[in-house]
């Protein structure tokens, strides 16, 4: 008998490591924070991104080559 692709596999859920602390956590409905394994892990995650913790390097505003010159052309 085959299996529809959109039918979860039976058994247990996979387990991950929660990005925040390390804890090895539920991935599966049964955990409403996934990937986190808590409430708290999620809050601080989202709080290191609201105070900007997580940021992109990029080229500092003097060497942008982009196209925002602000002297005319021509």
């Amino acid at each position: 008998m085959s299996r529809d692709a959109s039918t979860p596999a039976a058994g247990p859920p996979r387990t991950v490591a929660c990005p925040a602390c390390g804890a090895p956590c539920a991935f599966g409905p049964s955990n409403p924070w996934r990937p986190f394994c808590s409430e708290r892990c999620r809050t601080t995650d989202l709080g290191a991104w609201a105070s900007e913790a997580y940021r992109v390097p990029g080229k500092p505003d003097g060497e942008d080559s982009g196209g925002g010159n602000d002297e005319p052309q021509g």
